[in-house]
């Protein structure tokens, strides 16, 4: 199927084609004809899948139908979404598609100061794309009004749960009209998030792609067990193979962020940290670099991360284990996005065992054990979950030879 079988209007197929979009993804195929018929909808998908542009590309095609040429023109669509960094990719999104349909498309969100955000709200825009809080506070202050809205997105509103922000996303639903368009995002369906979406959507279908925990089949995933004082060394060790253009690092908190950033900058590996405590321009200005390639390892938090989507990120490594094992299967749903390849490397100390065991437990899988490496986990018999050995071609770690795991020669 192309994008021409799902009666994409000619501008937005020129943008598609210009960034080699040709094949629409399973989560683009099943929604798009659905918005484009006017109907509400409830998509269970993750990051990763296309779904930014499953719900773009038909507001941009409704609302080209109808322009305003108003001299200030009112905001016909609304997208919420959670993070700062999901907002601004979501607007760069709507700008790429619909570069050459003459609609407008801000983003508002906290952490920088208003003017710049509210100089642009007062020409008028088209499409608003918004997180929560500074939503809220920009209607209190009469710079934004919803009563025009045509077409409403909530993104990823499990994540809303999780941040806290579900009270903030009820008042903005109320400030809606009642006559709209809905659609409604969410990775998982937790109970909260079914009744959230009773009262958002009317008589919606739903379409289901890559269920939460199913994105762990694509990637190849690898754990490394080791004591906690050896994984810079073990990090830096993975980073001499050249194969590692890029990598996305996790740690559990900012502190851990800033610090493995600044052991790699000492060893001369390009680095840079994000996280909640980092001011929004030096948070955007790592991010495009990492983009770009111009920095290759990008230290993160598990918020300031959410949203992050880079095109052929094949490298995720947890350098630290996450507690909760839902955030695991978001960290390396980094990597292996709309199908691509990619590889989840885990370093896990003798505290953090528990915590495998739940993320198999979860993802209903043995992950892989690298166990021929120099810095393995002193204690290594106290481990009760049984090991699994890379065999075969076993590769050493020692000297110029590679600590990464070949993917070929990993008994499945």
């Amino acid at each position: 199927m192309s994008f021409e079988s799902l009666e994409i209007i000619e501008p937005i197929l020129k943008s598609l084609k210009e960034e080699g979009y040709t094949t629409p993804t399973p989560i683009q195929k099943e929604a798009i004809p659905i918005v484009l018929n006017g109907t509400d909808l409830i998509g269970c998908a993750q990051t990763g899948t296309g779904k930014t542009a499953a719900f773009a590309v038909p507001i941009l095609q409704i609302l080209g139908k109808n322009k305003s040429f108003a001299h200030k023109r009112k905001i016909r669509s609304l997208i919420v979404t959670p993070t700062r960094e999901l907002a601004i990719q979501i607007e760069e999104s709507f700008k790429t598609y619909g570069r050459y349909t003459g609609l407008t498309c801000t983003v508002v969100f906290g952490g920088v100061n208003q003017n710049g955000q509210t100089n642009l709200l007062r020409n008028g825009v088209d499409i608003l794309v918004a997180t929560p809080g500074r939503l809220l506070d920009l209607m209190k202050q009469g710079y934004i009004s919803l009563r025009d809205i045509e077409i409403f997105v909530l993104d990823e509103a499990d994540r809303m749960l999780d941040m806290g922000f579900i009270h903030d996303v009820r008042r903005i639903i109320s400030s809606l009209p009642e006559k709209r368009q809905s659609l409604f995002f969410s990775a998982t369906m937790p109970p909260e998030i079914v009744r959230l979406a009773g009262t958002i959507v009317h008589k919606p279908v739903k379409v289901e792609v890559t269920p939460s925990a199913s994105t762990v089949d694509i990637i190849n995933q690898f754990v490394y067990f080791i004591d906690k004082g050896n994984k810079n060394a073990l990090l830096i060790e993975l980073l001499k193979n050249e194969d590692i253009k890029t990598a996305l690092v996790f740690t559990r908190t900012k502190y851990g962020a800033d610090k493995v950033a600044k052991v790699l900058k000492r060893k001369n590996i390009s680095a840079e940290s994000i996280h909640g405590d980092k001011a929004q321009s030096a948070r955007q200005r790592a991010l495009t670099s990492f983009k770009a390639q111009t920095t290759r390892v990008l230290v993160a938090t598990d918020i300031a991360a959410r949203g992050i989507d880079v095109d052929d990120l094949e490298y995720v490594i947890n350098y630290e284990i996450p507690n909760i094992s839902e955030t695991y299967v978001h960290r390396i749903g980094r990597t292996g996005r709309a199908g691509a390849k990619g590889t989840a490397i885990s370093f896990c100390d003798a505290e953090e065992i528990t915590y495998l065991k739940d993320i198999e437990k979860l993802i209903t899988k043995r992950i892989k054990v690298i166990d021929d490496h120099p810095y393995p986990l002193v204690n290594f018999e106290l481990m009760k979950a049984p090991k699994q050995q890379v065999t075969n071609n076993r590769q050493k770690s020692f000297g110029r030879r590679s600590l990464l795991p070949d993917r070929r020669n990993v008994r499945r």
